[in-house]
């Protein structure tokens, strides 16, 4: 049985993940810009969806350089990239853009069964709605010229939280629009600035935005549409386990958020998984101290006693391997909720999340470097609210 995720691919090690932890996937996703790194690795089995990146051009201005060089270079092979950005943008050249860079990930070997709409990002006023509107009109057009058998997926990839929090700016009539004058067969929504373990405040309101975004999208769209979500770390399980998406995207032992392409990324701390408690946290020597006095805190007869050791041993091993541990964690708990019902899903993840709340709340803080989200309970806390 193919499972209902998506991973997210952009490098050999998440290929490595990816055959030792997710082989079963029906589908994964795959960067235009890192292919190089990415099409050749794969296993047998899962089908390819080609994402070009042009969502990358978010913030492009000519000339710019430092972070932006590589995908600059890269973007800029494709003519007509520069229009895409122009405010009164001419048809017959963002035609040949989203036919050279269509046409180019549909070479790539095999041939990608989903393809994503060359989209903007979202953005706070209605100065992208025509841009959008012309890649996704062209997109319809070269599949029905170069007879595409594949599906098309539209991106829709929220750039700031009051895009999602405030109804009047969610874009809801622009997605459909572009839905259907792309004659896509899916949607793909990313909330690009959200990291869900990040046990602040205001991501109360964010989530339930979110969720709202996501019922008027289910709403409004045909009810055969591909719906993905992601990556998150668990608002993607939450929109999946409600109905709400049929693929949640998913990280590879890292990344479970997603980023627009363009400035290389920053080399962040090695987090690792604390299975009990449905979240990550940083590996440090503050964390080991904090897993002894957490071992103090519970009886030895309780599962997560030996979970809890298991972790402190796996913290003195050299070298420290993250993504595998994390890998492996977040593949357990999704086969756990694929094992119910889709009709008792959200109350499984609601059940599955308060024990990690209820424990979390009997244990102490976690060290400072986690910030907001220094309570054990927190991040489990702020997902469950929103499973029902």
């Amino acid at each position: 049985m193919m499972a209902d995720y998506i991973p997210f691919l952009f490098g050999a090690e998440d290929c490595k993940m990816l055959r030792n932890f997710y082989s079963d996937s029906s589908i994964v996703r795959l960067s235009l810009p890192t292919q190089d790194r990415t099409l050749n690795n794969l296993p047998q089995g899962p089908g390819i969806w080609i994402d070009a990146g042009v969502d990358g051009l978010d913030k492009w201005q000519p000339g710019r350089k430092g972070a932006y060089a590589a995908y600059d270079t890269f973007i800029s092979r494709f003519n007509g990239f520069d229009e895409v950005t122009n405010p009164s943008p001419d048809s017959s050249r963002v035609k040949g853009f989203v036919e050279s860079v269509l046409d180019k990930c549909a070479a790539l070997s095999p041939k990608p069964i989903w393809l994503s709409v060359p989209q903007l990002p979202m953005v706070s006023n209605a100065s992208r709605n025509k841009i959008n509107r012309l890649l996704a009109q062209h997109a319809a057009e070269w599949k029905r010229t170069r007879k595409y058998a594949g599906k098309l997926i539209l991106p829709l990839i929220f750039t700031h939280p009051k895009q999602v929090n405030l109804k009047t700016q969610r874009k809801g009539q622009l997605a459909r629009e572009c839905y259907e004058l792309a004659c896509a067969q899916g949607i793909w929504v990313a909330e690009s600035t959200l990291n869900d373990q990040q046990g602040s405040g205001p991501l109360e309101k964010r989530f339930q935005g979110l969720v709202q975004f996501h019922q008027e999208l289910a709403e409004s769209l045909p009810s055969d549409a591909i719906k993905v979500a992601g990556p998150y770390w668990g608002m993607n399980l939450v929109l999946w386990a409600r109905g709400l998406v049929q693929h949640p995207a998913i990280g590879l032992g890292n990344a479970y958020q997603y980023r627009v392409p363009g400035p290389t990324p920053h080399q962040g701390k090695d987090r690792i998984a604390v299975p009990p408690l449905r979240r990550l946290a940083v590996a440090s020597p503050k964390l080991k101290e904090w897993l002894k006095e957490a071992l103090g805190r519970i009886s030895r007869e309780e599962p997560a006693y030996l979970e809890f050791e298991e972790l402190s041993r796996y913290l003195n091993q050299i070298p420290l391997l993250p993504r595998p541990q994390v890998s492996k964690f977040y593949k357990k708990w999704f086969d756990s909720l694929t094992s119910v019902p889709l009709s008792s899903r959200a109350l499984a993840l609601y059940q599955d999340l308060s024990k990690a709340f209820v424990l979390g709340r009997s244990l102490p803080p976690l060290p400072h470097e986690e910030k907001t989200a220094r309570r054990p309970e927190r991040v489990a806390q702020q997902l469950m609210l929103n499973c029902l």
